[in-house]
Formats: C-alpha cells, sequence, structure tokens
C-alpha cells in the first residue's frame, strides 16, 4: 500500500479561525478528515504534519522520506522564500503536489512567487480545502501509472 504524507506549514493549525473570509471555516482537522476517507476508498495510507517551524517541517520529512510515496505540501509562508525546504524536496526525490487554499497568484505580489511550484509534479492554488483532495487522486494516479 502507498503511504502519502501530507504537511502543512506555518499558521494552518488555526485554519477555521484564522481570517475565515480569506481561509475560509474548515479546520486542519477537518480537511485531514476528508483526506484520511478519501485515501480510505483509494486504498491508500496518509500521514499527517503541521508544524510552524522551518526546521520541524524539514526534519520531518527528511525523516519519514524512505518510508512514503509521495507528497502533498502547503507550505503556507513559507512557499515564498525557503532554499532549504527546496532543497529538501530535491533531497528526497519523491513525487509532490504543492496545494493551497487560497490563489496565490491573485493575492498581495510577494504570495505570487512559490520557491517549489518548478520542482513538483503538479501546483493546486485557489480552490479551498478541495485542492487537497484533487491533490490526492492525482498523486494516487502518478504513484500507481
Amino acid at each position: 500500500m502507498n503511504t502519502i504524507l501530507v504537511i502543512n506549514g506555518p499558521n494552518l493549525n488555526l485554519l477555521g479561525s484564522r481570517e475565515t473570509e480569506i481561509y475560509g471555516s474548515s479546520t486542519l482537522e477537518d480537511i485531514e478528515r476528508d483526506i484520511r476517507n478519501e485515501a480510505s476508498r483509494k486504498n491508500v495510507a496518509v500521514e499527517f504534519f503541521q508544524s510552524n517551524s522551518e526546521g520541524g517541517i524539514i526534519d520531518h520529512i527528511q525523516e519519514r522520506s524512505k518510508d512514503i510515496h509521495g507528497l502533498i505540501i502547503n507550505p503556507g509562508g513559507l512557499t515564498h522564500y525557503s532554499v532549504a525546504l527546496r532543497d529538501t524536496l530535491l533531497a528526497v526525490k519523491l513525487p509532490v503536489i504543492e496545494v493551497h487554499l487560497t490563489n496565490i497568484y491573485a493575492r498581495e505580489d510577494f504570495r505570487a512567487k512559490s520557491m517549489i511550484s518548478d520542482i513538483v509534479i503538479g501546483q493546486i492554488s485557489g480552490l479551498g480545502k478541495q485542492g487537497y483532495l484533487y491533490a490526492l487522486d492525482s498523486l494516487c494516479r502518478q504513484l500507481n501509472g
């Protein structure tokens, strides 16, 4: 059975209470539940990790990289500046899909730059929590050939 790691970066633990007019009312737990349910239907295992720390995320990816088959990541604010995260994703050589709840290209100019968009197999931006499910579906298709 394939295992997919779902990583959420800084401040995503505040979903449901943080800027609901931008990010919606779903909590991170709601999103994880939906992913878990869909993963079960697809016969794939999922693991979840959230951290507000760049180093924590990098350490977790490195620690789990030998035991997982793919990665879905919403890097949050790390999207726009983390060369270290980019280097980690390159080093572990896993298929990765980048997800953003909002359309990062329709927001502040600094949000339109992703440090990882050119090294991931795809990016889903602006489709809310449904973007995670699309990423899961796409990654499962990628892994199953």
